[in-house]
């Protein structure tokens, strides 16, 4: 190519990219067609002479974002700062940022289902709407009283007031004392009538639980000995999601726990249009890692700190 032509297409490339001139400006001063201008632009940027930098103040975070959906083939991730190693202050931060998210994917008549689970409370707390929206809000599982974050009614309920909608309620436990009684409560009219409508919702919002401390919440679901927990860490048990243990291939485990569960299943949740995972801090790190093998969701929520942790045994094919 000889010098003059590279002069014109450098020249060209810098009255449109760096003095922010349009194509038509550009046309009228070289006198010359906008037809040519465009194709040079476009020939340009086919040959690799134009290389486009962002540097947005959070670019290193989309940036995580993209390397996360790229080794995961998880559909989207929204990554937030790590603003301090506090797990409460993490789980603040994750919680808005989902808040945020939920109120930018929400449509009037929406349906929208959610797990209970401490991430869940902070999300509905966080949750800030700039106008009422016409949803429905009804639990993907039967609830736990006891505590504010276990009571799925309690959440569904306070987030359809937030977001100026209604809730419905499942008037069942999250678990029976057998299959065969979880099989009875699931075909309760009350209680099928709201499963019908989580399994047909338009966004699913989980928390992402974890077994391992011993003060994980999911002991707060279900008292177990001492034996008990030792034996679901020893199948490999590593979190759960709507209360379904998996292991760090997502793969089910503890069955005999699984199958007493009053709510929706992991398939179900995976064929809803819209499935968002909210979890941060380093005990979700191996819960995260399952959940994603598994394809339990299609969007994550966490922060940078917890991302990199999984980042690096993900690619690695390790747990921590």
């Amino acid at each position: 190519m000889d010098y003059e032509k590279m002069r014109l297409i450098s020249r060209i490339l810098n009255m449109h990219f760096i003095e922010q001139k349009n194509q038509s400006d550009i046309s009228k001063m070289l006198d010359m067609s906008s037809a040519k201008v465009n194709r040079i632009i476009r020939d340009a940027r086919d040959k690799g002479y134009l290389e486009i930098n962002i540097k947005t103040p959070f670019q290193n975070l989309f940036e995580l974002e993209r390397q996360l959906t790229d080794a995961t083939g998880l559909p989207e991730a929204v990554i937030c700062p790590s603003y301090s190693d506090d797990e409460d202050t993490a789980l603040r931060t994750v919680g808005q940022a989902a808040a945020d998210y939920l109120v930018n994917q929400l449509r009037d008549s929406d349906v929208v289902t959610i797990s209970g689970g401490k991430a869940i409370a902070e999300i509905v707390n966080a949750l800030r709407a700039d106008r009422s929206y016409n949803v429905t809000v009804v639990p993907a599982t039967g609830g736990v009283q006891g505590k504010h974050y276990t009571d799925v009614n309690h959440l569904a309920t306070r987030l359809a007031e937030k977001l100026g909608g209604k809730a419905l309620q499942i008037h069942a436990p999250l678990f029976a004392d057998s299959a065969s009684e979880r099989n009875m409560l699931m075909q309760m009219r009350q209680t099928r009538e709201v499963l019908d409508m989580a399994r047909h919702a338009n966004i699913a919002l989980m928390g992402v639980g974890s077994i391992v401390p011993e003060s994980s919440s999911y002991f707060d679901l279900r008292l177990m000995s001492r034996e008990e927990r030792d034996k679901l860490v020893g199948e490999g048990a590593v979190g759960d999601l709507l209360a379904h243990l998996f292991d760090t291939d997502g793969r089910p485990c503890g069955h005999e726990h699984n199958e007493k569960l009053v709510g929706l299943t992991i398939k179900e949740l995976r064929d809803l249009p819209l499935t968002i995972g909210v979890a941060a801090t380093s005990e979700k790190v191996n819960p995260i890692i399952g959940a994603l093998r598994g394809r339990f969701f299609k969007t994550l929520i966490t922060d940078e700190g917890t991302t990199a942790q999984v980042m690096d045994l993900y690619q690695k094919g390790e747990t921590a």
